[in-house]
This record gives C-alpha cells, structure tokens and sequence, in this order.
C-alpha cells in the first residue's frame, strides 16, 4: 500500500497566505470599510498605524482596571445609599473609598499606557522582522540567478588568486 505524503510546509504556508489575501481582499472591498477609509479619521488611521495599534492595545488591556473601577464606584455608591436610608449616617467613607480608587486606576492606566507602547513597538518590529524572513524564504528565485551568483564569485576568487600568483 502506497504512503501518502504529508504535505509540505511551504505548500501549506502558500495556501494559507492565498486564504488571508482573499478575506482581506473581501473585507477592504466592503463599502461600509471603503467609505470610512475614505473619511478623515480613516486615513488619518491608515497614515499612522503605529498609533492605531498603540491605542488599540491599551483600549484593550485597560477594559479590566476601568471595568473593575466602576464595579467598586457602583457598589460604594449602592452601600453608601443603603447606608444612608437603613442607618442616616455620614458619606464620608465614600468619598475617601472612591479617591482612593481613582488614583489607583490614575497609576494603573499609565503602567498600562507604558507597556502598550512597549508591546506596539514590539508587534511591529516582530511583523517586520517575520515578513521580511518570509519574503526571503519563500520567494520565487529563478535557477539561473543562483547558479549566476555562484559562477561570479567563483570567478572573482579566480581573479583573486591569479594576481597573487597562485
């Protein structure tokens, strides 16, 4: 019984990069994505992605902290409120709680704003980097140009040695 052969990684790489070409052709021919690219913000985004993907990273790693924030203003308030129909006292805890937490969220959002930059910086020098050895690897050489490469540095270490006499 004949083996099947597992396919190749470059063959499977190709099919992949075929497939993301086709959704990301599908999506940028999408006239609601064609009309917003078209207004101000949307080539101000496609002018600076380094700051589109900055933004989008902190966005989406300080969700947790504000989401948490909020959490503790609701409930402070609702306690403060029960508090004060239940027992009539002071709302001064409140206020203290809430500061407290507002400063907590001030520093937390600027370490996040830090380590958006950091990642950012990072994702782009790693998309860069693995483009770059992809298009390397990947790319169509024809035989002749190798072999051309190969010919002229044999013949320059050729010359070489025939003028130090060798």
């Amino acid at each position: 019984m004949a083996e099947e052969e597992p396919p190749s990684v470059s063959r499977d790489l190709q099919e992949l990069q075929r497939k993301l070409g086709l959704l990301l052709e599908s999506f940028q021919n999408n006239s609601k994505v064609v009309a917003f690219m078209k207004s101000p913000v949307g080539r101000f985004l496609d002018r600076h992605p380094f700051l589109v993907l900055t933004v989008l990273m902190f966005v989406t790693m300080s969700a947790i902290p504000v989401g948490f924030f909020l959490l503790i203003v609701v409930l402070t308030s609702l306690g403060a409120l029960m508090g004060a129909i239940l027992l009539e006292g002071t709302h001064s805890t409140q206020g203290l709680v809430i500061s407290v937490c507002g400063l907590s969220l001030l520093c937390i959002l600027c370490g996040l704003g830090f380590v958006s930059l950091a990642l950012s910086g990072i994702t782009m020098m790693s998309y860069v980097v693995v483009s770059c050895l992809m298009s390397y690897w990947f790319s169509p050489r024809p035989p002749t140009q190798q072999h051309a490469n190969i010919d002229s540095q044999l013949a320059m270490k050729f010359t070489e040695s025939e003028k130090l006499g060798l």
